[in-house]
């Protein structure tokens, strides 16, 4: 369910970010009043809770899986909470790229595209990573919200057997199994963003 939803918000948002930094005053393509409306939308996106949001795709969610249950089902509402939160992780990335850097670029007559593709990403690659291992950190924790109406998952694992059933010894393997997975993803990704920062 997390992998899922990691990769769309990695496919969805890595664009979105980009737009978002392209589009600004000073960019690659200035357009303002684009770069407002954009902004607007993902500041939306970010300010609803997870819980909240969950509910309100309900009707997307059927429309895009045929359910609302389930993991498929979860992937949905996790997908769209964590694209515009991604999207900011992005812009964020793209603005610590050295301007200088940009404008050698611009002066030896390479295109928008090709500027993007080959100095904004490769430069901002270990902010990048850093930005998905928050990224993934965050979608554990709302896998485990959408586990508490039926997403599944060790959310569902916890609420189903752990606080239903008064299970506690369920409820501290939960705690302690989602403790690991985050521990394991955020030293795996601040290893990873190390290594790129070196070369």
């Amino acid at each position: 369910m997390v992998a899922m939803a990691t990769l769309l918000t990695a496919v969805f948002g890595l664009p979105l970010g980009v737009l978002l930094v392209t589009a600004d005053r000073g960019g690659l393509t200035p357009a303002p009043g684009f770069k407002a409306v954009l902004g607007a939308v993902v500041n939306i996106g970010r300010s609803l809770p997870f819980i909240v949001l969950m509910v309100a795709v309900i009707p997307f969610t059927r429309l895009v899986t045929g359910t609302t249950i389930g993991t498929v089902a979860a992937v949905v509402p996790l997908t769209l909470g964590a694209v515009p939160f991604f999207a900011r992780l992005v812009e964020t990335a793209l603005r610590g790229v050295d301007r200088e850097v940009v404008e050698a670029a611009q002066a030896m007559g390479a295109r928008r595209l090709a500027i993007v593709g080959k100095v904004l990403l490769p430069e901002s690659l270990p902010g990048l990573v850093a930005g998905l291992t928050v990224t993934i950190v965050a979608l554990i924790g709302y896998s485990a919200m959408a586990g508490a109406i039926g997403g599944g998952g060790l959310g569902d694992l916890a609420v189903r057997y752990g606080y239903q059933r008064f299970d506690t010894a369920v409820m501290i393997i939960t705690v302690v199994l989602l403790i690991v997975i985050v521990q394991f993803v955020q030293s795996l990704g601040d290893l990873v963003a190390r290594r790129l920062d070196r070369k």
